[in-house]
């Protein structure tokens, strides 16, 4: 057989078993985000029936809800970063096998890791972040912001970043995984590692301030996480991506104007 067909048909099929395990770990975090939802949804009717009878919520949030967040939050970004990443995965696969790596496989698997533990910091921030706000009351029992005013600060500065070079330079690297390959590649499983870092950094720094958008609309609204993950696949693969987010910002920064100018 012709070595290089070789190679080929063992690319195809590991895209396959990739892409496949890639879709059902994306659908089992959005079924964990709809489950988590449901009770999130019934605890806060609680919490407002509590509030509407004059009776306070006293409960002060502790490391165990710490750990609940951080949980919730880390599914949430592997529900909506993954599926952008997935195009970079599948290509580092094939690039490991083009090279004849014997830890191909491996590599590609530690790449996505490597991934992973960047949103998996920026998720214990956030929990870290919502404890802050909740025990500074400037939660809804929804988890969304209280304060119109914040919330504004919030929306002003997503919508100023998408301006801004560190943005811009960023989503280019997100954009181009040709060129992001071949000026940062690293061989081996170790390598496959780093690279995953080195594109999560990318990603977190095109990222991060869009997801503080959460705390303005609710961080278990489902249908905007929808939205949001919607957003990122379109600024990141979809020709003049760039171009759309830009025109959003100029939404969300008129958004944030009304918050301020209608209180």
């Amino acid at each position: 057989m012709n070595p290089s067909a070789a190679v080929d048909r063992l690319i195809r099929r590991d895209r396959f078993l990739i892409g496949i395990g890639l879709a059902a770990t994306t659908v089992l975090a959005w079924i964990y985000l709809f489950r988590i939802a449901a009770d999130m949804n019934a605890m806060s009717a609680e919490a407002q029936m509590h509030a509407a009878m004059g009776m306070a919520n006293m409960h002060a949030w502790g490391v165990s809800d710490w750990l609940g967040l951080f949980a919730m939050w880390a599914v949430m970004m592997i529900a909506m970063m993954v599926p952008s990443a997935a195009p970079l995965i599948l290509l580092v696969l094939g690039v490991y096998r083009r090279r004849e790596d014997s830890t191909a496989r491996v590599a590609a698997h530690c790449f996505l890791v490597g991934y992973v533990l960047v949103w998996t910091g920026f998720s214990a921030i956030a929990a870290a972040l919502q404890i802050g706000l909740h025990r500074a009351a400037l939660l809804e029992p929804d988890m969304r912001l209280g304060s119109p005013i914040l919330a504004a600060v919030i929306l002003l500065a997503v919508a100023v970043y998408q301006w801004l070079p560190i943005k811009g330079t960023c989503l280019t690297h997100c954009r181009s995984p040709l060129g992001f390959l071949s000026q940062y590649w690293r061989e081996g499983a170790l390598g496959g590692l780093m690279l995953g870092v080195r594109h999560g950094l990318f990603c977190l720094g095109c990222c991060w301030l869009l997801m503080t958008l959460l705390f303005v609309v609710g961080v278990m609204n489902l249908m905007w996480v929808a939205i949001l993950t919607g957003f990122v696949l379109i600024e990141k693969l979809v020709r003049g991506g760039a171009l759309a987010a830009r025109i959003a910002s100029v939404a969300v920064a008129g958004w944030g104007i009304y918050l301020l100018i209608s209180r």
